[in-house]
């Protein structure tokens, strides 16, 4: 269990001055997952809002060694850059016990750069894949992606009288991942923050690939004022709109169950790109949405309970 003042005690891995904007998820996941981090760190960020807001020539948020690569292939270079580690250390060349970690948003983690990711897994690199999660392209005009939510207005799932948002469920990345047997696999977010250090930790430590996906509320293209975003992470949560569990060694573990599973329009109603919902023809966008919430949840309490059954004693 990880303690603030120990924590905020430490020397900034990501430091203030970036152009995030006021009450961004991505830049508070950063500063977290890097505080976690016990062992000295190589970054690499893929092309998107987490990179651009930090890395504007000559200034750079990480006080880390930092790569920035394309928008796809954050996970092939960071499986390069362990590879050569492994290979120099064995030679003598590095003594230093480092830990390695790739950043990548919904876009260039559920799309464009799945392939690396699957790959860099298979292959059993001991990198750490951090999916910061805003549900949509936001750095490029708040397009949907597949990790965008039935029923959310984008800019190319435009709401309005023909459809409700966007028509499709979202991508359940988190189990594509655990498919593929990492040595730790996880979501959190940003509003359970010993939740976050606790996982970090232990994907840091696991000895192989390892994936955390880590939901990140964005207060422009979610449309929310600055200050909420620790209580739209929350409600994600207590709706169970984003379970916080973990898997590892075949086994699921709910790391935090609501004490009481608050309905849907809960988290949808403080955000602008839900609205048009409560004002659409009938209720069955929002119906949907909570059937699926419910299914998933559900699915994972059997699953938990299950290994539970099977625990000795």
């Amino acid at each position: 269990m990880a303690k603030l003042k120990d924590l905020a005690a430490q020397e900034e891995k990501f430091v203030g001055g970036h152009r995030g904007c006021a009450g961004c998820g991505a830049t508070i996941v950063a500063r977290q997952v890097l505080l976690a981090a016990e062992q000295p760190v190589v970054v690499g960020a893929a092309t998107g809002c987490l990179e651009v807001i930090s890395t504007i020539f000559p200034y750079s948020a990480w006080n880390v060694p930092y790569i920035h690569n394309a928008f796809e292939n954050v996970a092939a270079t960071m499986s390069g850059v362990e590879a050569a580690y492994k290979a120099l250390k064995k030679k003598g060349k590095i003594t230093k016990d480092l830990r390695f970690i790739a950043f990548g948003g919904d876009g260039g983690t559920y799309d464009i750069g799945l392939q690396a990711l699957s790959g860099m897994i298979e292959r059993r690199h001991r990198v750490l894949y951090i999916c910061y999660n805003n549900e949509a392209y936001m750095n490029t005009g708040i397009q949907r992606s597949s990790a965008t939510p039935r029923g959310a207005h984008t800019t190319t799932s435009p709401a309005g009288k023909v459809i409700p948002g966007k028509l499709q469920l979202r991508k359940n990345l988190t189990e594509i991942v655990i498919a593929h047997e990492p040595a730790y696999a996880a979501q959190a977010t940003i509003g359970y923050w010993n939740d976050l250090v606790t996982k970090v930790r232990k994907a840091l430590d696991a000895d192989g690939p390892s994936f955390i996906n880590v939901y990140s509320p964005c207060r422009l293209g979610w449309a929310y004022a600055p200050e909420k975003t620790i209580k739209v992470s929350k409600l994600a949560v207590e709706t169970c709109v984003w379970p916080l569990y973990e898997y590892q060694d075949g086994t699921y573990h709910i790391t935090v169950k609501p004490k009481e599973k608050k309905p849907i329009t809960e988290f949808l109603n403080v955000q602008g790109r839900f609205g048009h919902l409560f004002q659409w023809k009938d209720d069955i966008p929002i119906k949907e949405y909570q059937a699926e919430v419910d299914f998933i949840w559900n699915r994972l309490l059997k699953r938990s309970e299950v290994q539970k059954s099977k625990e000795p004693g």
